[in-house]
């Protein structure tokens, strides 16, 4: 039922190296985290004044009727009272900034990673999977950074402060008050084990439920079209009642956990009344002192209380920073060299292919392919799916590396070539287009500064888009919607063809970058572009031969292999594969 999506996995509560990695993205903010534990302190020390100031009042200032005292006692009972708000509001509002400032820092590292690494990552790993990375498991970290790795000292400040308080007023009375502590050491060890269990059924049952939406509302015209809504309401029920039963196992650990500390709270508060008012009448123990351990037993158990959350806390956090910095420890498979060679700024767009071999996995997908494009050529490549095609583009750009042999742009082996510098030299326009859901102008020139309004439109105007983008309400300002889907595929193929032309290569390649438009579309395609072809690079990968007749040269490939060469009237004078695939689509045609 996870339809191949990770599972959690909880590892160790806590691992030491993953938190000193953790604790690294707190270093520039060292003044503001001094300054947290500092309130912290001061407001746990503040927190046991409190009941000695009663003890005080009860034991000297009431018997005494000593009115002054009486008041002071009540003014710094007040005055700590206050400052403890203010230290916890001031604390609260430092923690919460230092846990959004960390998190601002992860994500944005997590996306600069994202961006460097290559398509072969993708291939292996599902977008909603990376979507969890920078949105969940940043958000756990933010948790554990406002509310855990800071808070939790707070806690062990109160305890501290309240220990030394209760043994200092009186040792006995205080072991009598600790002595429910290994019940209540107990009881947290058997809630974290429960809970840790039905933490990590809620974190696995929201993956499933979360993928599943994603599927069926990404394919919601398969599921009308095929009247699946009902089925689909079934499974999308049985993954919704699973989450339920996961969060009601965690509710019931909780609803148990909570009255039990309260039980044992009880227990310490009734022992410290026996015990004390034995001593009270034996006249070891004053009725201030009694006052003030009850006290100190009603806040002794609340952090302990807290301290147990911050365990599911924790325990998620470090899930969380594993996968965070697994993914940030990934190299990149293809990057720029070291020393990267530079080409000079007027690129002729030559390209040669030389021996070159490649798989994406055993079975080799080009075998021994040697070519070249001499500069303002126009070469088609044709051929059956799968005869590899695409991968020539793919390695042309460096998307991949090819196992064996080298290819070069204007004589320069391209893998000792900054990215940068390859990629801006090549307009690549393909079949499946990807428009982003902001305005025109910005799928023209995706935030270039370079490519003013003017540039824009000249683009748009070169490949025939004017028209229609003059009809929109906002003109090149119109918002297009998730993926484009306003506009027709026709239309995206425009604005694909304006953008590629934008950032005016040296080489421009059409991957299969008519297939989806109409015969009409395609015509303008065609005499928009053929006068900006001139005079620069060009490779059409084609399926519709006829798109390729007036190639300079046609490229024929069969299983990864170059087959055949030449122009179009040759290659169908050969009766080779070429008028193989030309008789057929000629058939089709006429079908």
């Amino acid at each position: 039922m996870n339809g191949g999506y990770e599972e959690e996995v909880l590892g160790k509560a806590y691992d030491s190296r993953l938190m000193a990695r953790l604790l690294r993205y707190l270093r520039p903010y060292r003044l503001q985290v001094a300054g947290a534990l500092v309130l912290l302190m001061l407001s746990a020390l503040l927190g046991v004044v409190g009941p000695y100031l009663t003890k005080i009042a009860l034991d000297e200032a009431i018997p005494n009727g000593d009115l002054n005292q009486l008041t002071a006692l009540a003014a710094l009972f007040l005055g700590a009272t206050i400052l403890i708000f203010v230290f916890r509001y001031v604390q609260a509002l430092v923690t919460t900034w230092l846990g959004q400032r960390v998190m601002y820092d992860l994500r944005t590292r997590i996306f600069r990673k994202l961006q460097e690494l290559d398509l072969a990552f993708y291939d292996r790993n599902p977008v909603g999977r990376l979507m969890t990375r920078i949105t969940s498991d940043v958000e756990t970290l933010n948790e554990l950074f406002s509310s855990g790795v800071v808070t939790v000292f707070g806690d062990l400040f109160i305890l501290f402060f309240i220990v030394a308080a209760m043994l200092r007023m009186d040792a006995e009375l205080a072991l009598v008050s600790f002595s429910v502590l290994p019940l209540v050491v107990y009881a947290a060890f058997l809630f974290r084990s429960r809970i840790r269990s039905a933490y990590r059924d809620i974190r696995v049952r929201l993956a499933r439920l979360n993928a599943f939406l994603q599927e069926r509302f990404t394919g919601i015209r398969v599921v009308q079209l095929f009247n699946r809504e009902e089925a689909a309401h079934g499974i999308f029920r049985t993954l919704d009642n699973d989450y339920l039963v996961a969060h009601l196992r965690s509710i019931t650990a909780y609803a148990l956990f909570f009255p039990v500390i309260q039980l044992f709270t009880s227990i310490a508060l009734a022992l410290i009344i026996w015990y004390g008012g034995l001593s009270m009448i034996e006249g070891a123990v004053t009725i201030g002192v009694l006052a003030a351990f009850l006290d100190y037993a009603r806040q002794f158990f609340r952090p302990i209380q807290d301290l147990s959350e911050k365990y599911n806390l924790l325990q998620g956090a470090m899930a969380s920073s594993e996968r965070i910095f697994r993914l940030l420890d990934r190299e990149p498979g293809i990057r720029s060299p070291a020393a990267p060679r530079t080409l000079p700024p007027g690129t002729t767009g030559e390209i040669r292919f030389e021996k070159v071999w490649f798989a994406y996995g055993d079975e080799w997908v080009i075998r021994d392919l040697s070519f070249a494009v001499a500069p303002g050529e126009k070469l088609a490549i044709v051929g059956h799916t799968g005869a590899g095609k695409t991968t020539i583009i793919n390695l042309l750009m460096r998307y991949y590396e090819p196992q064996r042999g080298r290819i070069f742009l204007d004589g320069e082996p391209i893998d000792k070539l900054r990215l940068e510098d390859l990629r801006e030299r090549i307009g690549l326009v393909l079949q499946d287009i990807f428009l982003f859901s902001r305005s025109v102008a910005y799928n023209v020139r995706l935030g270039a500064e370079s490519i003013g309004d003017d540039d824009v439109k000249a683009a748009l105007d070169a490949v025939g888009a004017g028209d229609f983008v003059g009809r929109l309400p906002r003109k090149t300002g119109e918002p297009l919607g998730e993926r484009g889907t306003r506009l027709s595929v026709g239309e995206r193929q425009l604005l694909s063809f304006a953008r590629a032309l934008a950032f005016d290569p040296a080489v421009l390649v059409l991957d299969e970058a008519t297939s989806s438009v109409d015969s009409e579309i395609e015509a303008r395609i065609e005499e928009a572009t053929g006068r900006l072809l001139r005079g620069r690079t060009s490779l059409v990968i084609a399926h519709r031969l006829s798109t390729v007749q007036g190639s300079d040269r046609i490229l024929v490939m069969h299983r990864g292999r170059l087959v055949e060469e030449g122009k179009h009237n040759e290659l169908l004078a050969r009766g080779g594969l070429y008028r193989r695939l030309h008789e057929l689509q000629l058939a089709g045609t006429a079908a």
